[in-house]
């Protein structure tokens, strides 16, 4: 993961306030910059390693996508001058999907792509859009405002957000079966000062059940 991704902040200011949290009203205001996230992640230059806190397999499965269908709609993530937010699972979020899937533990990068690939580019296409959020500049800081929220995506179905007092911003999704996802606390703001902005998390929403 290149060092871009260093510029994540954290959200001891919100804490200061008394809550921490990731998603307001679609009404937030979009910053002035427009470095895609595209360009921060290094779409193109991915590449599997250790690190499982990074987020390789989902650039990686972007790439995969843009290259069997250029005109997906997953193209907005390089296009700066599009506000959105975006979810992004790191890879440990897709090595445990994938170890679900195939019933026994994946240990690798490589392992759990190859797996989430299998799904079809078109299932993979539909899941990264289901991680999207366009319109607007979500910040960390907006989040106090979020529980009970519901924020529709690009793949046209919602995911609803709740934050709790611990604090934990807990995002839901259509896979009732399946722990929701939740917000990696010091991996938000990624993009910070951009029309597109991106927080981690730490499993990947689905968009149906599997």
């Amino acid at each position: 993961m290149r060092n871009s991704i260093a510029r994540i902040a954290s959200l001891t200011a919100a804490a200061a306030l008394g809550a921490a949290a990731l998603i307001a009203a679609p009404a937030a205001q979009a910053a002035d910059g427009e470095t895609s996230l595209a360009s921060v992640l290094g779409v193109g230059k991915a590449k599997f390693d250790g690190n499982h806190k990074d987020y390789d397999i989902v650039t990686k499965a972007a790439e995969a996508v843009l290259q069997a269908k250029p005109d997906s709609a997953v193209k907005v993530l390089a296009d700066g001058s599009v506000a959105l937010t975006a979810f992004i699972p790191n890879d440990q979020a897709f090595m445990n999907l994938a170890s679900a899937l195939k019933g026994h533990k994946v240990k690798t990068e490589a392992a759990a792509f190859k797996t989430v690939a299998g799904l079809g580019v078109d299932t993979v296409e539909q899941v990264l859009l289901y991680h999207v959020v366009p319109g607007s500049t979500i910040m960390s800081a907006d989040a106090l405002k979020a529980n009970g929220a519901k924020l529709k995506t690009a793949e046209g179905k919602t995911i609803s957000v709740r934050v709790t007092k611990a604090p934990a911003i807990i995002l839901g999704d259509k896979a009732r079966k399946i722990a929701n996802p939740r917000v990696i606390l010091n991996q938000v703001d990624i993009n910070d000062g951009n029309k597109q902005i991106a927080h981690g998390i730490d499993g990947v929403l689905l968009p149906f059940a599997p």
